[in-house]
């Protein structure tokens, strides 16, 4: 029988009890003699009670084989509660952690190797041209010359990116807004970017190219509803994303991105892929051979109080090569260039100032043109105190090629402030040295969070015209104000007032029409990414 050592202890202390009551003796001593008695007689006194202490009973020996037996279970218990502990933490170890973080929906392992994130993001436009007057219509053409009133979705795109053994970022995304009808012209990026040791890293695939602080700037955190008209004729309307290899060498406080690219997957919006007579990019007998670029971006901010208080400036570069194709009896068949903008809007994309195609008339003959290559520059800056930022980029290209001796230059500019009412700062992104997400203060709710309010002014300049180049001219002066009730969503609102419009000389019957007219437009976009 095995006893327990409560048990054991409650059987020895009632049995020393039980002992102590047994053995109590009282006793006396005789005055005369001094002996003594154990009851009382003539001329005791009681000296009083006494008890015998004796040793407590020993308790019972525990058995050796049952206290090997219980060593042994109580081993195997340990093991088995170590086994279960590994066991757990292999599971946890091995499980994605899924959260809703800064690019969406995000799954990463615990051990840090794979990352993925759901990405998206829905843009809203409207335009209401409250001044459209145009003096060069009459009764007949009014309506056929005028901007229209309307709404769009300016932009429609998911995608997935993330990170795979932690040196492979990899992105995908595709806009349904674009495309033309050929479906690959919705890609907008498609590469996988390694990491080959910090800070320097190669990509390859479809990426925008690195050109302009406005044009690195994501479309979602823009301050106005487009980009500024230079941006847009010189870079993004060719469409920006192309296919090729790029090197980024990126710190806090300094970058460098260079890209060898060529023509990008399908036409999307490009005015100068070889599209065949098919409508479609594959490169058979005269649709030609692709295009190619070389570009380069050099970033810095000198000086960094911190990140709401610092100077950024920069400079961009690039050489592109222009396909030109003909068929076999001389007639140009597709390729060449051509650069127009629409002033500050994208709902009507009439083209108000277009060069048209700088490649034009039949080789050998009178007033045969050519573009065999451009040349861009940039200079750009960018200050940010505190809640107050100001912004501004150069942009030129010069035009190469036949029939082009005198060296044509278009240009443009802009420039604009902005102010935060509600405190924030605008967020800059080292990695692309442009703007980042901005997060409000405080997010909009129905008690006091009023989310974040920002208002800006900005001048927009753009020159077309150079020599035989006779594309126009514009400038606008603009207004906006932007609210943003969380970090992933926006209401903005623009007001645009050009204060010229000089088409002067151009071929385009449209574009001419435009010349001298008077336009304010209302430009409004609600916008939610993730």
């Amino acid at each position: 029988m095995t006893f327990s050592k409560l048990t054991l202890a409650a059987v020895t202390a009632l049995g020393v009890s039980a002992s102590f009551q047994a053995m109590a003796l009282d006793l006396y001593m005789d005055n005369k003699t001094k002996q003594l008695y154990a009851e009382p007689g003539a001329n005791r006194t009681k000296l009083g009670s006494f008890t015998k202490v004796e040793e407590p009973a020993a308790a019972p020996a525990a058995d050796p084989k049952e206290l090997e037996a219980l060593r042994r279970d109580l081993e195997q218990k340990t093991n088995d509660i170590a086994v279960l502990k590994e066991h757990v933490f292999e599971q946890k170890k091995d499980a994605a952690e899924v959260k809703l973080g800064e690019k969406g929906l995000e799954f990463e392992s615990k051990d840090g190797n794979f990352k993925a994130a759901l990405t998206g993001r829905l843009q809203v436009d409207s335009q209401v041209n409250v001044d459209g007057n145009n003096p060069a219509a009459n009764a007949a053409t009014a309506t056929t010359n005028q901007l229209a009133d309307s709404t769009n979705i300016r932009r429609a795109r998911i995608g997935i990116e993330g990170t795979f053994f932690k040196n492979y970022d990899y992105k995908f995304e595709y806009d349904f807004s674009r495309g033309n009808g050929t479906a690959a012209a919705g890609i907008t990026d498609a590469y996988i970017n390694w990491k080959l040791f910090d800070p320097f890293a190669v990509k390859f695939g479809q990426f925008k190219e690195p050109f302009s602080l406005e044009e690195a700037t994501s479309n979602r955190y823009l301050t106005f509803i487009e980009r500024n008209m230079a941006v847009n004729s010189f870079s993004d309307n060719p469409n920006a994303y192309k296919v090729g290899f790029g090197a980024n060498y990126v710190q806090e406080r300094f970058a460098l991105m260079t890209a060898v690219q060529t023509e990008p997957v399908g036409g999307g919006w490009a005015y100068n892929t070889s599209v065949n007579t098919n409508g479609n990019n594959n490169r058979n007998n005269g649709s030609g051979d692709t295009g190619w670029d070389i570009t380069g971006r050099l970033v810095g901010r000198p000086w960094l109080h911190s990140e709401r208080k610092f100077l950024h400036i920069g400079a961009s570069g690039s050489y592109r090569s222009v396909n030109n194709n003909y068929l076999g009896n001389g007639t140009f068949n597709n390729g060449g260039m051509t650069f127009t903008a629409t002033p500050d809007g994208n709902v009507d994309r009439t083209a108000l100032l277009t060069t048209g195609n700088l490649t034009s008339g039949t080789p050998g003959a009178a007033g045969f043109r050519q573009v065999s290559g451009i040349t861009r520059f940039a200079a750009e800056s960018a200050f940010v105190y505190k809640s107050f930022s100001a912004q501004a980029e150069y942009l030129q290209t010069n035009i190469n090629g036949t029939g082009y001796g005198n060296g044509e230059t278009l240009d443009g500019y802009y420039g604009y402030v902005s102010y935060f009412m509600t405190g924030e700062s605008r967020a800059y992104k080292a990695k692309t040295g442009a703007w980042d997400r901005i997060k409000p203060a405080h997010n909009f709710d129905m008690k006091n969070g009023w989310g974040a309010w920002e208002v800006a002014f900005g001048y927009d300049n753009l020159n077309l015209t150079d020599n035989l180049i006779k594309g126009g001219s514009a400038q606008t002066a603009k207004a906006a104000l932007n609210w943003y009730p969380n970090s992933h969503m926006r209401m903005m609102a623009n007001y645009i007032h050009v204060l010229d419009m000089n088409t002067t000389g151009n071929t385009n019957a449209r574009a001419l029409a435009f010349n001298g007219t008077n336009l304010d437009m209302v430009e409004l976009r609600a916008q939610v990414d993730w």
